[in-house]
């Protein structure tokens, strides 16, 4: 089996370890462990539960606190609706497997995460890519979406909120994705890795498991629940497609560890006070970002509306990784490029890491811009 290579992936790797200030990280500024008790309420005796925990499979679906305490994050899911995974690139793997064969129509949002066009091409789909477009504040045109969904279409993939962009879709253009799938009787799959980081509101939007009948949710505590050390994932959606899933997982995954069970089911027990956190961070960063976006004349930008993560338009007569690379080896200040992304002419930053590794890497990064301008 052939498959792309994986671009954010592969950049990532080559550099991540080799930078002084990650402005290219997607998660909001990890949790310790002290944190984490700390928010949940308890305090270092809870550990002493962790002695006498016999580190066997576990639950090889997830414990049922655990997806119980998944269960609460949603309207209408239940325990049978839901199947625990590693991380949301697992469970984005798995559904992608599940419901795709040789010759289906996939049609893909994009930009998005490269799992969502990249795997059904490697099963040999009709991978059909809706592009999203700048004038459009990075959303989907419903019109161009119906065009592209014939009958019989298989799977509708999109991303909310949206990574590079940071755009969110509300109910509204869920319910119309929906009922363009509902036409063709086809699956939406929703990657939802950052839901609970809206800039405005509560914090936490609609879920396509909970809109569309044959919507299918996936998300993980990797971004929005700032435990990506875990990589525990899930995904969301009717009993059929969990039961479905079940059968390819029981080749590539068996169960997550017990540990990494014990721990998310502390955070989504008390998932509100770990998203207040990540709102206060992200909310604060973006608005640091947005006083810096308008300072920059070579930067421009839809402000993102959710997630920890935009895109920035640069004006200079240099590749999106030229850029990267320059900008590492003189600053040590990481962006991603937007090449990576198959967004040339752009470069993506990560503004959720803590209020000072921001601003610095901001403040570097202007040096930068102004040697060039």
């Amino acid at each position: 089996m052939h498959i792309e290579p994986f671009g954010v992936e592969i950049w990532m790797n080559e550099w991540e370890t080799r930078c002084e200030l990650n402005l290219a990280e997607t998660c909001v500024e990890s949790l310790t462990i002290a944190e984490l008790l700390t928010l949940a309420g308890r305090n270092s005796d809870e550990l002493s539960e962790l002695l006498s925990m016999k580190l066997t499979y576990g639950a090889i679906e997830g414990s049922d606190r655990l997806r119980a305490a998944i269960c609460a994050l949603y309207e209408q899911q239940t325990r049978e609706n839901v199947i625990v995974t590693h991380g949301t690139i697992g469970a984005n793997m798995l559904v992608h497997k599940t419901l795709v064969s040789r010759g289906d129509r996939v049609v893909a949002v994009v930009p998005t995460y490269q799992q969502h066009f990249s795997i059904p091409e490697s099963i040999g789909a009709d991978v059909q890519q809706l592009r999203l477009r700048e004038e459009d504040n990075w959303l989907p045109d419903l019109d161009a979406l119906r065009a592209l969904v014939q009958q019989g279409t298989k799977l509708i993939a999109i991303n909310n909120p949206n990574n590079p962009t940071g755009a969110l879709m509300g109910r509204d253009m869920l319910e119309g994705i929906a009922e363009i799938a509902r036409g063709a009787d086809a699956w939406v799959l929703c990657d939802e890795v950052y839901r609970g980081t809206n800039q405005e509101g509560a914090g936490t939007g609609p879920s396509m498991a909970d809109i569309y009948e044959k919507g299918i949710s996936t998300a993980s505590t990797s971004k929005a629940f700032s435990l990506a050390g875990l990589r525990l994932g899930w995904i969301a959606g009717p009993k059929a497609v969990i039961e479905a899933v079940s059968i390819h997982r029981d080749y590539d995954t068996i169960s997550v560890g017990m540990i990494d069970d014990h721990f998310a089911t502390m955070a989504l027990e008390h998932a509100e006070r770990v998203l207040q956190r990540s709102r206060e961070i992200t909310r604060e960063n973006l608005a640091a970002l947005s006083e810096w976006v308008a300072r920059e004349p070579l930067i421009s930008w839809v402000k993102p509306s959710a997630g920890t993560t935009a895109l920035l338009k640069y004006e200079l007569p240099m590749s999106s990784r030229e850029f990267c690379v320059d900008l590492l080896k003189e600053t040590g200040v990481m962006f991603t490029p937007g090449a990576a992304l198959n967004m040339e002419g752009y470069v993506r930053i990560g503004f959720a890491n803590g209020p000072d590794v921001l601003k610095e890497g901001l403040r570097r990064v202007s040096h930068f811009l102004r040697n060039r301008d």
